[in-house]
């Protein structure tokens, strides 16, 4: 899509609420990614349970909901409570089957970059498990670049936002 295309729509995002939830859950990826991708229902129970961190959100153009993101904002990321390693960045990006190749997904990660910087940060995290139909290929086609550590078994990616502010 051209760029001005996409200047066009009105890409927004929007917090998860009582009037939207039906829709946010509604959020299905294709079939075939599904395995690299936790459901939104189980992403909003993350987004309770651990509060202080978690930055869900719809995605939306115009009216129609196009996506689901939820971003992990100033984490611990050893966990050890020391704060040594502090870390932001995406943690769950749900595309809708029929909305992909669209540059939503573009739009997500330049959304959180844009939050990270708005909060002081410089770099930007996202995991991904590899594979056949995965997201690699989309992290690094946007600009991040393989940490060489893992989280789980999945991939560590880091963006740099340069300097913040």
């Amino acid at each position: 899509m051209s760029e001005q295309r996409m200047d066009e729509r009105q890409l927004r995002l929007e917090p998860v609420t009582p009037d939207n939830l039906d829709t946010a859950i509604g959020i299905e990826v294709a079939p075939e990614q599904s395995r690299f991708v936790t459901p939104v229902v189980k992403s909003l129970a993350q987004a309770y349970v651990y509060p202080e961190a978690a930055w869900p959100r719809l995605i939306r153009d115009g009216d129609r909901a196009v996506g689901f993101l939820m971003a992990f904002l100033d984490i611990d990321w050893r966990g050890d409570g020391s704060r040594s390693d502090v870390r932001s960045g995406l943690w769950r990006l749900n595309i809708a089957a029929d909305e992909q190749r669209r540059g939503y997904g573009a739009f997500a990660v330049r959304a959180v970059a844009e939050e990270i910087r708005r909060r002081g940060g410089s770099r930007f995290y996202v995991t991904w498990e590899q594979g056949e139909d995965g997201p690699e290929e989309f992290y690094l086609r946007l600009g991040f670049r393989k940490t060489g550590e893992l989280s789980g078994e999945q991939i560590v990616g880091v963006l740099d936002l340069g300097e913040a502010g």
